[in-house]
Order: C-alpha cells, then sequence, then structure tokens
C-alpha cells in the first residue's frame, strides 16, 4: 500500500514538473509571438513615416547633386573627384549624369536610366573658393553610403544640410597656426630670430586682413593684393629699422601664407585627368593670384625704397 501510495505521488510529481515545462513553452512560444508581432508593426509603421526615393522628383534629386557639386568645387576637391561623386550617388536613383564643372557654374544634365526622355539639365553658380577637407571628405564619403546603405533621399539631404553647417575651426586659432607655420617657413630658409619675429607679426596682421575682407565679399584679387602689401609692409620693417641679419628672407617669406596650393594642384590634376578647360581656368586664376601677390609685395617694396633688392 505504501509502495503504491509512492507511485501515485511520483506520478503527480511528474505531471506536474511536465504542465509546467508545457506552460512555460506556451509562455515562451507567445511572448515570441507578441515580439514578433510588435517587430512587424514597428517595421510597418517605419515604412509609412519614412519618405520613399519614388517620392523625389528628378527636379529635387537634380537641384540636390548640383548642389553636393558645388559645395565639392568650392571646398576644394578636384573635378575627377566632384564627378565619380555626384555620378555614385545619381546611380543609386536610377539616373546618369553628365557633368560640367567650370570656374563659376556647374551645369548637370541628369536622365533617367528607365526612360531616356525623362532628363533635365541644371546650371548652379558657385560661391568664392572657400577651402574646407574636412567637407570634401565628408560628402565623399556620403557619396559611398548613399550606394552601399541606400540611403533615402530626405537621408541624404538631412546629412548633406548637417555636413555644410557643421562647425568651422576658430579663426583666431587659425590665425595663430598660419603664422607660426610661415614663421617656421622663414627659420627654414635660415632666417634669424629677428626675421622669424617679424614674419609671424607680418602674417597675423596679413592674414586677419584677409579674413575682415572676405567677411565683408570684396573682390578675391583685392583681397590677395592688399594682404600681400600689408603684410610685406610690416616686414619690411627689419630693413627700415635694421633688424636682424637676415631682413631680405623675412621680407620674402612674409607673403608665403597666400599662396594658391591648393588651386595650382588642382589645375594640374584636372588637366591630367582630362578636363583640361578646367584645369586651365584653375591655372588662370591661380597665377592672376600669384600676379596679385607680386603687385602688393612689390608695392611695399616701393614704399620702403627697396625696389632695387
Amino acid at each position: 500500500m505504501h509502495k503504491k501510495q509512492l507511485e501515485i505521488q511520483l506520478v503527480q510529481r511528474f505531471s506536474k514538473a511536465f504542465a509546467i515545462l508545457v506552460i512555460i513553452s506556451l509562455t515562451a512560444k507567445l511572448l515570441y509571438d507578441i515580439y514578433y508581432l510588435c517587430s512587424l508593426i514597428f517595421y510597418l509603421f517605419q515604412m509609412t513615416i519614412k519618405p520613399n526615393n519614388t517620392l523625389a522628383s528628378i527636379q529635387e534629386i537634380a537641384d540636390l547633386l548640383t548642389d553636393i557639386a558645388a559645395e565639392l568645387m568650392t571646398t576644394g576637391a578636384h573635378t575627377m573627384r566632384i564627378t565619380q561623386n555626384i555620378s555614385r550617388m545619381a546611380e543609386k536613383f536610377g539616373y546618369s549624369i553628365e557633368l560640367s564643372v567650370f570656374q563659376l557654374s556647374i551645369m548637370m544634365t541628369i536622365t533617367s536610366k528607365i526612360d531616356s526622355t525623362n532628363r533635365l539639365t541644371v546650371i548652379k553658380k558657385n560661391r568664392p573658393l572657400a577651402l574646407n577637407f574636412r567637407i570634401v571628405s565628408d560628402l565623399s564619403a556620403l557619396s559611398w553610403d548613399t550606394f552601399d546603405k541606400n540611403l533615402t533621399y530626405d537621408e541624404i539631404k538631412l546629412r548633406f544640410h548637417d555636413i555644410v553647417t557643421q562647425k568651422r575651426i576658430s579663426r583666431w586659432l587659425v590665425l595663430i597656426l598660419v603664422g607660426c607655420a610661415n614663421a617656421s617657413f622663414c627659420a627654414l630658409f635660415k632666417g634669424d630670430l629677428y626675421a622669424v619675429g617679424l614674419v609671424f607679426l607680418a602674417t597675423l596682421v596679413g592674414f586677419f586682413t584677409r579674413q575682415e575682407m572676405i567677411k565683408k565679399h570684396i573682390n578675391h584679387l583685392i583681397v590677395f593684393t592688399t594682404s600681400a602689401f600689408v603684410a610685406s609692409l610690416l616686414a619690411g620693417l627689419g630693413y627700415v629699422f635694421h633688424l636682424g641679419t637676415t631682413p631680405e628672407v623675412a621680407l620674402a617669406s612674409s607673403v608665403l601664407f597666400l599662396i594658391p596650393g591648393v588651386p595650382l594642384i588642382n589645375s594640374i590634376l584636372d588637366i591630367i585627368e582630362g578636363h583640361v578647360l578646367t584645369g586651365i581656368a584653375r591655372l588662370v586664376n591661380a597665377s592672376s593670384l600669384i600676379v596679385c601677390i607680386a603687385v602688393g609685395l612689390f608695392t611695399s617694396m616701393l614704399i620702403l625704397g627697396l625696389e632695387k633688392l
């Protein structure tokens, strides 16, 4: 009798354990189904509020791509880089482009790959050159993300806005760093401490003059001429007051911060890569800036009586 009671109790315990396992399994299954249902609802909700690429018209896409191309041109990208980035982004939307980059404007013809009659030509004016390689790098990364991550039109537009409106480096920090860099050039050319100090001071004043004139949207040729004149006039004081033994090094080094290195490099790259018209335009523009630097330097030398150096 006792043995039979033990068997009954054992069966009851196994039944309870089995029932608990069944309840746990059913509960887990129910929770999984709820999770799956919630995920599906969330996905459908995201699909309803997430903008679709097809909603963007050819006009909107063309305007966005020309804005990006113009920003790349303004911030110092060479023509091949601009063309590759914009073509990559256009392909994501199902379009092909023909892009012509000029010094003052960008012309783009965008054509649908599905319907070749659906095309549009857009021309956008470029802003004055404002070098910013962080923006160039970020826009190049955006073009790859557009292609690889299948970004939507609104996502691209939002990221583009964030990139072009990001906070720039403090102008005062740039001013000090440029002064130090130009003074280092003077030291590299065997200038003494007086020459290095004069170049640092001349660069600070000359670059500050350039910043203020650019802020007031004065013609860039006048900006370069005036900045070169101010910087070389201050550096030439070494001759007037007989400071140090290398005043000529200070005078020659004082205008190096104005040398248009990026336009010169981009012009050569454009010509090598087959964009001859744009390359020549950049080269002419850079050459005109160099002439303006020479005019400013020569004017200050005339005032200081150093024209025979």
